[in-house]
């Protein structure tokens, strides 16, 4: 869950209520996981061989599911980026009970203490998973990297692979990697400032008791390794969507951009972070200018990553062009199938037009039905998502009731302001009616309490 880390399972409690709040599936049904367990073993006999290619993996230490390995060379001035993704449409066939599960689950679902995943764990943290504990099977997407970031999707194929290494963020050093990723992640990074993409990496934060027995949250910038990482996930993604669309087929995931009454809030919550943002500047200029490493830059992120007026998948329409406004372009998921059930018809569409087949009527008609499926699944993920977040916030202002903050109002609604803290990464409301979005108000807590997720404040000046 990027919003919020609780190693020392400081929330045990509060996240448990929020799983039952929000039916989070603590584990699969008998059948399905007879189903896992009977597809782990079979058997591997119409991939090409490419076990001799170098590629490895790179992740969390803890993962183990892991849906991507890569691999790259050089292609005169290109660069050619095989990026395989976990082959579960191997594993998985169409109305299987492993099937089925998956459209009830939509995606896996991540809190601090663990995660409910769309398969189970002999397949997506065993047989499907691209471990380096022996072959696996894969579908290898080769993405073509120009010197200036342009990307086009070179070839598919299903293939057995072997990774060299599970490399890890927190480890990882350059020369542990194929030589040209650090430039190609360069390239994609300066192709998203050309056309504009005001993609957000906000820091995680982090739940940790201070010497006074209270709960404090600290923020963890990403390192370098998961944003590199990042950019060759989104050069594949970018390069299937227009191999896709090309095409006239496909699913893609679709999001506006912050409406101007949220840039209205953002900007008073700059002012409540101390932070200057010009007139003239726009959403995007500004972004390119904060430090997750500054704990006020990294607030910040976190409520841009809040402020969006939400994503979702549509399927391809002749006339209409589908984009996404933080990438500045039309884009979709395919390289997360292990925790995404989109992803694995996508694959399978991209594999089909890659190798100018018609695409499957399995992955045509699951286009006109996964949007409402996704939508579904993601918006429990927001939900939950916002109660771990509020449960957090509450555990932290625990016990200090009655003492003052400074706050700047960001909007106005009918229970009161909405306000955001100048010296925490908090969002509350307030009874005060008399104020404009913009003013500094001085508040006093008067509730705080994390078996509620509660918080409330007054308006004292």
């Amino acid at each position: 869950m990027k919003a919020l880390h609780d190693p020392d399972r400081l929330l045990t409690q509060g996240l448990a209520e929020i799983r039952g709040q929000f039916k989070v599936p603590e584990q699969f049904p008998a059948p399905v996981t007879a189903a896992a367990q009977a597809a782990a073993q079979r058997p591997i006999d119409s991939h090409a061989d490419r076990t001799g290619m170098p590629f490895v993996t790179l992740d969390p230490a803890s993962s183990t599911d892991l849906d991507q390995a890569l691999a790259i060379e050089a292609a005169g001035a290109d660069l050619l980026l095989h990026y395989a993704i976990a082959d579960v449409g191997w594993f998985v066939g169409s109305g299987d009970p492993l099937d089925a599960e998956a459209w009830e689950r939509g995606e896996t679902t991540y809190l601090p203490d663990g995660k409910a995943g769309l398969y189970p764990p002999q397949l997506a943290e065993g047989a499907a998973s691209l471990l380096p504990d022996g072959p696996r099977p894969a579908v290898i997407f080769t993405t073509r990297v120009a010197p200036d970031g342009m990307v086009r999707l070179e070839g598919a194929e299903r293939a057995l692979i072997r990774s060299r290494a599970k490399l890890a963020y927190e480890t990882v050093r350059d020369d542990d990697l194929p030589a040209g990723f650090v430039e190609l992640a360069r390239r994609i990074a300066a192709a998203e400032d050309h056309r504009g993409a005001a993609r957000v990496d906000p820091p995680e934060q982090e739940v940790e008791h201070d010497g006074d027995g209270h709960f404090t949250l600290r923020f963890r910038p990403l390192l370098p390794s998961e944003t590199r990482n990042a950019a060759l996930s989104l050069a594949t993604n970018l390069a299937v969507a227009d191999a896709l669309y090309s095409a006239g087929t496909g699913l893609f995931r679709v999001m506006a951009g912050p409406d101007e009454r949220a840039i209205g809030r953002l900007r008073h919550t700059a002012r409540a972070f101390g932070l200057a943002w010009p007139a003239e500047a726009s959403l995007a200029q500004f972004e390119r200018r904060l430090d997750p490493a500054v704990p006020r830059d990294a607030a910040f992120m976190l409520a841009v990553r809040r402020a969006g007026q939400g994503v979702s998948y549509v399927p391809y329409r002749a006339g209409t062009v589908p984009w996404h406004a933080a990438m500045a372009a039309t884009y979709c998921h395919c390289t997360a199938p292990l925790r995404r059930l989109a992803d694995r018809y996508v694959v399978e569409a991209a594999l089909a037009v890659a190798n100018g087949r018609a695409v499957p009527e399995a992955s045509t008609q699951a286009f006109e039905q996964l949007g409402a499926v996704m939508g579904r699944s993601g918006a429990r993920s927001a939900q939950v998502e916002r109660a771990v977040v509020d449960l957090a916030e509450a555990a932290i202002l625990a016990g200090r009731e009655g003492e003052l903050f400074d706050a700047v109002v960001t909007d106005l609604g009918e229970n009161g302001a909405r306000i955001q803290l100048c010296a925490l990464p908090v969002v509350a409301r307030t009874t005060a009616h008399a104020v404009t979005p913009g003013a500094q108000i001085r508040v006093r807590l008067t509730q705080a309490d994390p078996a509620r997720r509660a918080v409330r404040f007054e308006r004292v000046a």
